[in-house]
């Protein structure tokens, strides 16, 4: 099959033939449909998160189901799938207490020593980067790694549930469990945000801001629902917000990994109020509350792709898609072949479009 493989950090991918194993006992082979470029496949391109090269990235994806284990129960051969790396295990600590997101799931990769699941033609083996690497025509997943979903869900659409809108929905239906009524402050308008921002009009916030640099995407961010949009590298931004607010939002949400961002959102509180950090922050970066924000009841959370538990979350989002109620058209900003790659990566640099999606004939 053929994969855009990251050889070394830095540089751009490389499209290789790769050889995928056959599906073990737990394992289900995916022909590929479609797979969303996300920032986080970004960071891993640039080194800023290490991982064992070579490697396949991308995670974010949907497809169809082509063959499976001797073990598998949840999926059959011809199912429609969204893939998600947070496979879970079904019996650690954090899976029987309902807290699957955070479930290491080892038990979901195959045994050191085992063939590998990817691999080139001379037997080199190469890396499953987040359990998945979806940049190929076809991905060997555990079962526990995807989720069969409504035959009529476009799957070019159905790939980017896979992250963006599984952690921005997630952060504010699980994590947040915004009530109607209630102020959310978005920062960072890409796939992530605006996910994070329509989940919030659907919750029933009385009020949301988005906040981001780039003035299109604040356009975009009212398409999805916002009420109020400010520019985030504005000196006065947080300033703006408690204004617009008369005292700051109940939930303040940092959707793109930056150290201002955080700033920004924590300084967007109100009284009580609570900071969600979604973006993949510098791995030495610390965000925190002074002692006057910890005495106003305000708290800081983390909630890895949104404290979901997919295999309820994803259908239910694949639904309201097709309830017309999740505009995942707009979250979409292209859809490109695997050869056009790292032309869409760089688009992502520019950070003035929502997602780029890439497709499988």
């Amino acid at each position: 099959m053929k994969a855009a493989v990251l050889v070394e950090v830095g540089k751009p991918l490389e499209i290789e033939d790769v050889t995928i194993s056959k599906p073990g006992p737990h394992e289900v082979l995916i022909r590929t449909a479609a797979c969303g470029l996300c920032h986080s496949d970004l960071h891993f391109i640039e080194g800023s998160y290490p991982h064992p090269l070579p490697a396949i990235p991308g995670h974010e994806a949907a497809g169809i189901v082509e063959a499976i284990g001797s073990e598998v129960r949840t999926v059959a051969v011809g199912d429609a799938v969204i893939s998600c790396l947070s496979a879970f295990c079904g019996h650690c600590e954090f899976c029987v207490t309902g807290r699957m997101s955070l479930c290491l799931g080892a038990d979901t990769r195959r045994a050191e020593g085992s063939e590998p699941r990817l691999s080139r033609p001379d037997g080199t083996p190469v890396g499953q980067m987040l359990n998945l690497s979806a940049f190929a025509e076809q991905m060997l997943i555990h079962e526990n790694a995807c989720v069969r979903i409504d035959p009529d869900m476009p799957l070019d659409r159905a790939a980017v549930i896979g992250c963006a809108v599984t952690t921005g929905a997630g952060t504010i239906f699980n994590a947040c469990k915004v009530t109607p009524g209630e102020t959310v402050a978005v920062v960072g308008c890409g796939g992530v945000g605006l996910a994070t921002i329509n989940a919030a009009k659907i919750a029933g916030a009385g009020r949301i801001i988005a906040a981001d640099p780039i003035p299109e995407k604040r356009e975009l961010a009212k398409k999805l629902g916002a009420t109020d949009v400010v520019d985030a590298m504005a000196d006065d931004a947080a300033a703006q917000i408690i204004e617009m607010t008369g005292g700051g939002v109940d939930h303040a949400i940092e959707a793109v990994g930056r150290p201002a961002s955080g700033d920004l959102a924590v300084g967007s509180l109100k009284r009580g109020g609570t900071a969600t950090i979604l973006g993949m922050m510098p791995l030495d970066h610390k965000v925190g509350l002074s002692a006057i924000d910890l005495l106003s009841g305000k708290k800081l959370q983390g909630a890895i792709m949104g404290g979901n538990r997919f295999p309820v979350d994803i259908p239910r989002l694949v639904d309201f898609y097709l309830r017309g109620l999740l505009d995942l058209d707009s979250i979409v900003a292209e859809t490109i072949p695997l050869e056009q790659i790292n032309d869409g990566f760089e688009k992502m640099k520019k950070g003035d479009a929502a997602r780029s999606v890439i497709t499988f004939a």
